[in-house]
């Protein structure tokens, strides 16, 4: 059976926990590329943003920045997402001494593919753009936890709790 782009969409919009996180391939901040793939093996938090230096993208950043430690001694990588250049990246890096990886998606691709390039509505415009989203991808690479329509602040503490406790139950 072949799907239309629109099916597609409505395909991946439906991730739950337990599925096989979609792989990428994106470019990233400082000239290099993520793939999923390579860090298969070890937690993942994998962050969607709308924009490089907007209010609630920078606070979001900067706390999961600032946890960037935490993360990595309890075996994950963050890593944020969104259609910005990697030029953007790099700027937003800079300017907010951010400690964690940024991937460029300036074609939607991963967007698409984890149901987070969404119709969005602002002052009764309507418009396409990233949905605020996070998701929790196991080292076996399937999704742990979802987190959709995500307030910024305090959202990185959060992630962390689940992730201690998703580690603990893994090692069960």
């Amino acid at each position: 059976m072949w799907l239309t782009k629109s099916d597609e969409r409505k395909a991946f919009t439906m991730l739950k926990e337990g599925d096989q996180a979609p792989v990428f391939d994106l470019p990233s901040d400082g000239g290099g590329r993520l793939v999923l793939k390579a860090f298969r093996g070890q937690w993942v938090v994998l962050y969607f943003y709308p924009k490089d230096d907007t209010e609630g993208c920078t606070v979001e950043a900067k706390e999961f920045s600032s946890l960037a430690r935490a993360f990595e001694r309890a075996g994950a990588v963050v890593i944020g997402i969104s259609p910005d250049s990697p030029k953007s990246h790099d700027k937003f890096k800079c300017k907010h001494e951010l400690a964690l990886r940024l991937a460029s998606d300036e074609e939607k691709t991963a967007a698409d593919a984890y149901g987070v390039w969404v119709e969005k509505s602002m002052y009764g415009r309507k418009f396409m753009g990233v949905e605020r989203a996070t998701f929790l991808i196991a080292p076996t690479g399937k999704i742990s936890r979802i987190w959709r329509k995500v307030a910024a602040k305090g959202h990185a503490e959060a992630v962390m709790e689940v992730l201690k406790a998703a580690r603990k139950s893994a090692k069960g």
